[in-house]
């Protein structure tokens, strides 16, 4: 009885100390990916800010007018689809006349391409996106001017350190 007694005594003593070993490393666990989580935030927001930085300078040059709002559109719209987290925009609801151009003239040859085109072709193309650019142009100005707003305050340089 005595044997038995201290048999179980130590298997208590066993189960014990594993169960408090597994409950540290369940804890520790925990640690590690409340940690992956902060870097992962913080990798998005420097992503983030980096992407905003682009778009505040491609919207100084649409405003200014350095830059014609088809080439602005396109790039404007194909740089703000890789904002991640909270602060992705629904682009063609926020900003429905830089989405409208964009949907006009994103199909269209640029570059070489556009000009390997026939003549004809490529003053038919001009024409669609001459008419579209001078129709939406100052609501475009406008567009450009409240996004501008809108990722200025966003577009900080984040530093990201170790947390421990």
């Amino acid at each position: 009885m005595n044997v038995v007694t201290v048999l179980a005594a130590v298997g208590v003593v066993i189960i014990v100390a594993l169960a408090c070993y597994a409950g540290y490393l369940l804890l520790q666990l925990k640690k590690q990916k409340d940690l992956q989580q902060q870097h992962q935030t913080l990798a998005i927001e420097k992503r983030n800010a980096k992407i905003f930085e682009s778009v505040d300078t491609l919207c100084l040059a649409g405003i200014q007018g350095q830059c014609d709002f088809s080439e602005l559109s396109i790039r404007l719209y194909n740089i703000m689809d890789y904002v991640q987290g909270e602060q992705r925009v629904d682009f063609d609801r926020e900003y429905p006349a830089l989405s409208e151009l964009f949907h006009i003239v994103k199909d269209m040859p640029r570059s070489e391409e556009r000009q390997s085109m026939e003549k004809r072709e490529r003053m038919k193309h001009n024409l669609i996106r001459n008419k579209a650019e001078a129709r939406l142009n100052d609501t475009i100005v406008a567009e450009l001017k409240v996004l501008q707003q809108s990722v200025k305050p966003l577009n900080q340089q984040i530093d990201i350190r170790m947390v421990s």
